[in-house]
């Protein structure tokens, strides 16, 4: 099998000549050109063959489309700083307007698709970063959620009225994508999907509807589109139905079900297994591959996409990137 038709079993269900991986991670300096991020992205798929490559941009680009000032940090290891937010109360959330997809920041990030696409697109499946409305809007404010869960309790309008803005700007950034070199997308919910964060009753307004008004407009256009269903105690069962070929959790956080059970509830691939925090980052090679070796046992190597919970850290040791892919090989 090649990589693409491997996936493609793996989504299916159908029976695979080894379950396809990849990991993920940020490069916290090169990330900020289309030049630099593309390089970082696939020297990482190519140093240790993965199968499929998730796109890892800078979670802050579409918020600086918006004004919202971050700058790098200078250090390998340190997400971008925060420099301020256009928005000072709830009622500001009303001053959004639509982005264009192919200008400012989102603009870069089409760059760097395409580049990736003309580097590995031929022989790979290359997923799309985009985060949810509520995940965008976080990182509107600072990446701190709780201006937006009391926008949500101060003035439910102005917030839904940036949540509109902010889905039209990503299906048309997504459509975009699809068009510069992505096959699909890797839609991320930011762990607003999850106890402790809303009530699951207040996801389905604040994020579900638009959650499956994206879904829906790109559904022709896509050819694998993932749910990363971020965070621990995840409202998995209510978003297993989201039409999408597979969904990303991290399995070992609580409250979340294991790859085999959510694989079985919700009908689609399940995408991880790789404990990044933990075994990945500072474990042995022996560890590494024992927990790979206990996550294909569970899931019997079936629809299974095998990868990190969530990015992986940038000091991830390359000893234990080479484990697990050779223990694929």
């Amino acid at each position: 099998m090649n990589k693409k038709e491997r996936v493609e079993a793996a989504l299916r269900g159908d029976a695979v000549d080894r379950v396809p991986v990849s990991l993920w991670g940020h490069d916290f300096v090169r990330e900020w050109s289309s030049q630099g991020l593309a390089e970082a992205m696939i020297e990482e798929f190519m140093r240790y063959d993965w199968d499929y490559m998730k796109v890892n941009p800078r979670g802050t680009f579409m918020a600086e489309g918006w004004s919202a000032r971050y700058r790098p940090s200078g250090d390998a290891l340190k997400a971008p700083i925060f420099g301020g937010s256009p928005i000072h109360s709830s009622t500001d959330w009303k001053k959004l307007r639509p982005l264009e997809p192919d200008q400012k920041t989102l603009g870069e990030q089409l760059h760097a698709l395409e580049l990736i696409n003309h580097a590995i697109g031929f022989d790979a499946y290359v997923l799309q970063t985009i985060f949810c409305p509520l995940g965008v809007a976080n990182y509107l404010v600072g990446d701190d959620k709780v201006p937006v869960q009391q926008s949500i309790h101060e003035d439910r309008r102005a917030i839904h009225q940036a949540l509109r803005v902010i889905t039209e700007t990503n299906i048309n950034f997504a459509i975009a994508s699809l068009e510069y070199g992505a096959s699909g997308i890797f839609y991320a919910t930011n762990g607003w999907a999850s106890e402790g964060m809303l009530t699951a009753d207040q996801y389905r307004e604040f994020g579900e509807q638009y959650d499956l008004e994206f879904f829906d407009a790109i559904k022709s256009r896509s050819k694998l589109t993932i749910l990363h269903n971020c965070g621990s105690h995840i409202y998995f069962d209510q978003l297993a139905s989201y039409p999408v070929q597979a969904i990303s959790w991290d399995s070992a956080q609580a409250g979340n079900p294991d790859l085999a059970d959510g694989s079985a509830r919700s009908g689609k691939a399940a995408m991880g297994g790789i404990r990044e925090k933990s075994t990945l980052l500072k474990g042995s090679i022996g560890q590494v591959q024992e927990e790979i070796g206990r996550v294909l046992e569970l899931t019997e190597s079936q629809h299974l996409l095998l990868a990190p919970g969530c990015a992986i850290a940038p000091e991830t040791p390359a000893k234990n990137r080479e484990a697990v892919r050779r223990m694929l090989s």
